[in-house]
């Protein structure tokens, strides 16, 4: 029977730590905190930096809930955005990645999330009512639902649909351009412009 030397409880904190980033697990956060404590103390201390100053110096953005160092981000002031439209996505990795198209010029709302009721995620949970009062801005001519073609986002893209009509929204949905059970994260650039393009009214 092979006995395991005990941890550190300090290593132990770091390993815990690094297993709540997504797709990590024990053995490799075991060997991500392993390689820094060895080879790389300064990336260590970086990191450690790193992460302290974006907890502390970012929060979301009063306008479109994206993350910001100011109360309202960089694209919600800038007068060269376009603020009829506006682009519902669930994280802000998607957000980049519909601006890394050049192919959307309007404004965002980000839920930081969706709708999985397994999980326990509810309509509160992503505080959907911000987005009602946001749509609901006299500016906003159309919203584009941009969750992604995952069960969950499909069943988040119905439910805002349904209220969001109700309010009189006029409403248009990504065009098939991007795969089904695809994440917008992982999808090229030109996929992504060509989606927006080709939206279709729902």
């Amino acid at each position: 029977m092979t006995t395991l030397i005990p941890e550190p409880a300090p290593l132990r904190s770091l390993i815990d730590a690094l297993k709540r980033l997504p797709g990590v697990g024990e053995r490799t956060a075991r060997r991500m905190a392993y390689h820094l404590l060895q080879h790389d103390i300064q990336g260590a201390e970086a990191l450690a930096q790193a992460l302290s100053g974006a907890v502390h110096d970012l929060q979301r953005c009063r306008r479109c809930n994206g993350i910001s160092e100011q109360e309202l981000c960089a694209l919600c002031t800038s007068p060269q955005r376009d603020a009829s439209l506006l682009c519902v996505v669930e994280t802000p990795a998607d957000q980049n990645m519909i601006e890394a198209s050049h192919g959307y010029d309007g404004l965002y709302y980000v839920l930081m999330g969706r709708l999985a009721p397994i999980d326990g995620v509810g309509p509160e949970a992503l505080q959907v009512e911000r987005l009602l009062a946001r749509a609901a801005a006299p500016e906003v001519k159309e919203v584009i639902l941009a969750t992604n073609f995952t069960s969950e986002g499909e069943t988040t893209a119905h439910h805002l649909a349904e209220l969001l009509r109700a309010r009189g929204v006029r409403l248009s949905r990504l065009a098939r351009g991007v795969p089904a059970g695809s994440e917008l994260e992982y999808v090229d650039a030109s996929t992504i412009a060509w989606a927006l393009h080709e939206r279709k009214r729902t």
